[in-house]
């Protein structure tokens, strides 16, 4: 089977803050060596979680933290990174082109990007994820920066359960408007009708509208494959089950395709890792059981 039929919402919400949390702490390296800058990302963290963003300051235990990140996974620490700094890349290029009319952040966690930039500020953008998320969420933004923005709109949704469509529609979201859409870590932690529903939705985009998101190959869910990641994959997948769905790399342009999308890249984090790790110097692992696709929407909805 592709997936377990019970989904454990609550605890794949715990993972939200985590890749912030990175970033957070990366911003502690020398601006050279840094891989992505989010000077917002440290001023989002209270308590335990801010102790260790001021501790890390200090070389040595900076330098520790991600050592023991990278042995428990390899690439566990830049992949969050290089990630993200492939999706802002794109979705500035987009902006930068007028390209896009809207965003839409599909399991936003404690994502940064719509709230750092200035060339987002006047671009309507919703931010979606799990009740208790976006609670936190709206928390710190607005000890952080006092407000959210009017050209944001935090909406609560359950994946599995719930309608994307219909959810942003009621938080005043237009069908059809050309936007860029990001899914950045959540269709693993779905099952395969959730993700359907996400496809139904993806297409019903206008032609022009843009898409990034990460997805874990289907053999590593499967266990055929384990990419020399035997003690994560038997955390994630077998114990706690949180991750539960993967793509057939082989078949995702036809997918897409199905769905309206045309497929641009497909993209292993090695290749995310000569374009942004390799230039600050640094030897990391990389990440070999996630990748990460942009696509273009191509037929009308």
């Amino acid at each position: 089977m592709q997936s377990h039929t019970k989904v454990d919402t609550k605890r794949a919400g715990k993972t939200g803050n985590q890749p912030t949390l990175v970033v957070a702490i990366e911003q502690n390296f020398p601006r050279e060596e840094r891989i992505i800058n989010d000077t917002l990302a440290p001023k989002l963290y209270s308590g335990v979680n801010r102790f260790w963003i001021q501790l890390t300051k200090i070389s040595v235990l900076r330098n520790w933290i991600v050592g023991l990140t990278e042995k428990f996974v390899s690439g566990g620490w830049s992949c969050f990174l290089v990630r993200k700094r492939y999706i802002d890349e794109h979705l500035l290029e987009a902006v930068g082109n007028r390209e896009i009319e809207a965003v839409v952040n599909l399991g936003a966690g404690f994502d940064t990007r719509l709230y750092r930039f200035e060339a987002l500020r006047h671009i309507p953008s919703w931010e979606v994820d799990q009740p208790i998320n976006i609670a936190a969420k709206e928390r710190v933004i607005r000890r952080t920066l006092n407000t959210i923005p009017e050209n944001v709109t935090l909406t609560r949704m359950n994946f599995v359960e719930q309608e994307i469509g219909e959810l942003l529609k009621q938080s005043g979201y237009q069908e059809g408007v050309k936007t860029f859409f990001i899914w950045e870590a959540v269709s693993q932690y779905l099952n395969e009708p959730a993700v359907h529903k996400a496809f139904d939705f993806f297409a019903r985009a206008p032609a022009g509208s843009q898409l990034v998101f990460t997805y874990i190959p289907k053999d590593f869910i499967e266990g055929t494959n384990l990419y020399n990641q035997e003690k994560f994959y038997k955390r994630v997948v077998l114990k706690d089950r949180i991750w539960q769905f993967g793509f057939d790399s082989t078949k995702l342009g036809e997918l897409l395709k199905k769905s309206g999308w045309k497929l641009i890249e497909d993209l292993g984090y090695a290749e995310l890792g000569d374009r942004y790790v390799k230039p600050t110097g640094r030897n990391l692992g990389v990440l070999e059981i996630e990748r990460i696709v942009y696509a273009e929407k191509v037929d009308e909805a």
